[in-house]
């Protein structure tokens, strides 16, 4: 059975970053690995792989993104783009004293971790992506993609793009919203096939109004949530709806990375029912030309988008698995 991280075995610091401080968890001694979380969590999403990654002889470092959790949260919408979460995550690891680092990633994490493999390679000497397949820049700008996803239903981060919006739907029931976008993308409870899904939003309608209802997923106890819940209650989401405000931005701001592979050593692993990982299908059979390092990739059956929750297990031994192949 998985561990989980304990209050008396992590160690919390605020470290100084472009974004003013980064909340940072951490575990054991030994070559670093950065764990960075998706959307919508913090460090908590990896209390089952902090403990493992210790005794594997890693020293194991979970992040709470900027605008997340105790992370600084600045005012300006262009402040949470790409570029400016890899150079939080570089400054992560020069606070810890280190010159390079294994950088993980799962949801948006992922997409994270893709991005500070690419930009600045001689800091982050390979990557583990979890759940969002990397697929280079390229194509149209982003937005002009979504606005064409929905027909006459509006994608979900269309939905979440327009500032305020999915903040008035979130903020009256911080956690019972949070429950319902975890059941939505899990594998016990996500709706059956045939149902309205639950990443499109009908016009005029709340992404919520397509949550199941009724029980939490396996994965996620009432303490979990309660955890989650506490964290977002505090903070709000602003923070965290920034990163979908800025892939235009990205889009610009990656431009001179059109196209370019990542070459470090890398991991893949997704969850077989997990939207990300169906819609980017063609990202994943593209690896052997975009991710040409890539020593592992994984589709799990049976498991949705929390992959590192929904099955820690299987997680763990994939990415001690990984580490340990890697050149020291």
């Amino acid at each position: 059975m998985a561990q989980s991280a304990s209050a008396a075995a992590v160690t919390h610091r605020l470290v100084s970053s472009p974004a003013g401080r980064i909340h940072v968890v951490e575990q054991g001694s030994g070559p670093l690995v950065l764990l960075v979380h998706g959307f919508p969590e913090c460090w908590y999403s990896w209390r089952h792989q902090l403990p493992v990654l210790a005794a594997a002889g890693y020293r194991a470092v979970a992040v709470d993104v900027r605008g997340y959790g105790r992370s600084s949260k600045p005012g300006d919408v262009a402040a949470y783009r790409m570029l400016e979460l890899v150079e939080d995550n570089v400054a992560v690891v020069r606070a810890l004293g280190e010159r390079t680092a294994v950088i993980v990633g799962h949801d948006w994490g992922a997409t994270i971790a893709a991005n500070s493999a690419l930009v600045r390679p001689e800091v982050f000497r390979a990557v583990g992506l979890l759940s969002v397949p990397y697929a280079p820049r390229g194509g149209p700008r982003p937005s002009e993609v979504f606005a064409r996803m929905g027909g006459e239903e509006e994608f979900y981060v269309s939905y979440f793009q327009e500032p305020g919006r999915a903040e008035a739907e979130v903020e009256p029931d911080v956690r019972g919203w949070l429950a319902g976008f975890y059941a939505a993308l899990s594998a016990d409870t996500m709706p059956p096939a045939g149902a309205p899904d639950p990443h499109f939003v009908s016009r005029g309608g709340r992404l919520r109004d397509r949550f199941p209802a009724g029980r939490l997923p396996a994965w996620l106890s009432t303490e979990d949530l309660d955890v989650y819940a506490a964290e977002f209650e505090r903070t709000g989401l602003t923070g965290a709806l920034n990163r979908y405000r800025n892939m235009d931005r990205d889009w610009e701001d990656l431009a001179g990375f059109d196209g370019a592979p990542i070459t470090q050593p890398s991991l893949f692993a997704g969850g077989a029912l997990d939207a990300s990982t169906t819609w980017m299908a063609d990202a994943i059979a593209a690896y052997p030309v975009t991710l040409p390092g890539l020593v592992s990739s994984r589709v799990l059956d049976g498991c949705g988008h929390w992959i590192q929750q929904e099955r820690p297990d299987e997680v763990n031994e994939i990415l001690t698995g990984w580490l340990a192949s890697l050149p020291a």
